[in-house]
């Protein structure tokens, strides 16, 4: 198959498993939300201004798993397992993804894909070399083949160059591969900070 079929099978796909996966995720989204509401002060949700397909800026949707406020009270963006920003509920939603399913709705929307590299923070992706560029010729997706490899255990030069792998190299079979695996993943709950327990700029993605 083309892989320009293959591309509008992929979005075909995508906004599929969107709604499904946000009908499915809806009680668990407000069992969140009021969680969330009860443990800290502020807003459900937590927007970040992130780079998709071709560097174009779209706002990415989570669950607040911070304070309010967090990223003028500290690093804007660098984290780590014993952050003190990070709330009670919150650190349950990271180490379950569970701050991640609002981006179902971005995938809906066409702003992300459930496969494919993970969004670039717009300042980070700006200062991209040539090379890390190249990550940016897919839409960002909820997981990806770094994701599966070890997310933020990789160095940032091994992520980009899974992303770029998986960019000159994608197939619908590619695709189910990764959300296959992707599943385990989620369970064993490796690689949400890195090595040292935290989550540097450049091994954002």
């Amino acid at each position: 198959m083309r892989r320009e079929l293959q591309l509008i099978v992929k979005r075909i796909m995508d906004m599929g498993l969107a709604i499904g996966g946000l009908t499915i995720a809806a009680p668990l989204l407000i069992v969140s939300a009021i969680a969330i509401k009860l443990d800290s002060r502020g807003p459900v949700f937590f927007r970040l201004r992130v780079a998709g397909l071709r560097g174009g800026a779209f706002d990415q949707w989570k669950l607040r798993t911070m304070v309010h406020g967090a990223r003028e009270s500290g690093d804007r963006f660098e984290t780590s397992a014993s952050d003190p920003r990070i709330t009670r509920v919150g650190h349950f939603l990271r180490r379950w993804s569970i701050d991640e399913l609002p981006q179902l709705w971005n995938v809906l929307r066409g702003e992300m894909s459930i496969v494919g590299p993970r969004p670039a923070f717009c300042e980070i992706a700006s200062k991209y070399s040539a090379e890390q560029a190249r990550r940016l010729a897919m839409r960002p997706g909820l997981t990806g083949l770094a994701q599966v490899q070890g997310r933020n255990l990789l160095t940032w030069a091994q992520r980009v160059e899974l992303d770029i792998f998986y960019v000159e190299h994608y197939s619908l079979w590619l695709d189910c591969e990764i959300m296959t695996r992707t599943i385990p993943v989620l369970f064993q709950g490796e690689g949400v900070y890195g090595k040292d327990g935290r989550v540097r700029v450049q091994d954002l993605g």
